[in-house]
């Protein structure tokens, strides 16, 4: 898709950070746990937040 804007990035490691357990590699869930936990009122903000989210779950090495 390209590179995101900043204000995604930060948005989703902030959430990753804070609530981490919360979120897994389907961006479906993440999508309603975006929704849940924030106040982004933009469906397409939302969508690309939680998409963003879901990329870095499934791409990061689970430590053991």
């Amino acid at each position: 898709m390209g590179i995101k804007p900043s204000y995604i990035k930060s948005m989703g490691i902030a959430l990753l950070e804070q609530h981490g357990k919360s979120f897994n590699g389907n961006f479906d869930d993440n999508k309603r746990v975006v929704s849940e936990i924030t106040t982004i009122e933009s469906k397409m903000i939302r969508n690309r937040v939680a998409g963003y989210v879901t990329r870095k779950v499934n791409t990061t090495p689970v430590r053991r």
